[in-house]
């Protein structure tokens, strides 16, 4: 009787295993959002489109900040990414993987950076393209 506990108690656990890691992988049902596009085609450097964003607690998302101006965008949004699960930041194509949140994301030529990550606390968290604040370049990612 036993082993016959011991073997059940087993497959629980193995089964619990492989539901957890399914749970677990949020990224593989991640939302995209609307970009987030600093300046325009129109020469509009100042422009902001899709400055306010909307989450939800505990979804998986991507985010595409994208700089279409001709100025130097550097992209604070410090309360933001210390509060999110950071999958991913993805640059031409190329990715990048690490523990902690980025400092600043920073646009010296149009181009866009993608972030990957699931959104963890609530709250609204201020973002800024720092030094062009009084510009209107700022905005809020509000997590739900």
């Amino acid at each position: 009787m036993h082993r016959i506990a011991r073997l059940a108690a087993l497959g629980l656990a193995g089964l619990l295993a492989a539901g957890s890691a399914q749970a677990l992988d949020l990224t593989k049902k991640r939302e995209n959002l609307p970009d987030l596009v600093l300046g325009n085609d129109e020469g509009n450097d100042f422009a902001v489109e899709n400055r306010d964003i909307t989450l939800e607690s505990g979804k998986a998302y991507r985010l595409r900040i994208v700089a279409k101006g001709r100025q130097e965008y550097k992209f604070y949004a410090p309360e933001f990414f210390r509060y999110i699960w950071l999958n991913q930041i993805v640059i031409n194509h190329l990715e990048i993987h690490g523990g902690g949140p980025p400092d600043h994301l920073e646009f010296d030529d149009p181009g866009e950076i993608a972030i990957e990550f699931v959104a963890i606390k609530p709250g609204a968290y201020k973002w800024e393209a720092r030094g062009l604040e009084a510009k209107g370049m700022t905005g809020t990612l509000t997590v739900k």
